[in-house]
């Protein structure tokens, strides 16, 4: 099943982390946050709290590449403008906390 994060703070950081340690059968395809996206890497590789992420993390021209699997980055603030459906997302985690 493939899922987007819309909102990547705590909360979206920890979905991905934990997908991305366990859950098989859900793909990332997309995170969409306003920071940039060498920030977001960063913030996820580097937990303050849960510790670095044991795999591999790299920032890319609008790509978080984790573990070998490249995630589209996106930086729009309304998010009907996301191709949600142009991706073939199943489920969206809303974690902006906006909603």
């Amino acid at each position: 099943m493939k899922v987007a994060i819309n909102g990547f703070g705590r909360i979206g950081r920890q979905i991905l982390h934990i997908i991305m340690q366990g859950d098989k059968d859900l793909e990332v395809v997309a995170i969409n946050d306003l920071t940039d996206n060498a920030t977001l890497s960063h913030l996820f590789e580097f937990d303050s709290t849960y510790g670095r992420y044991p795999g591999t993390v790299e920032s890319t021209e609008g790509k978080m590449v984790i573990d070998g699997k490249a995630i589209k980055m996106f930086a729009e603030k309304d998010p009907t403008q996301l191709p949600w459906g142009d991706l073939g997302v199943d489920i969206v985690f809303e974690c902006t906390g906006v909603f």
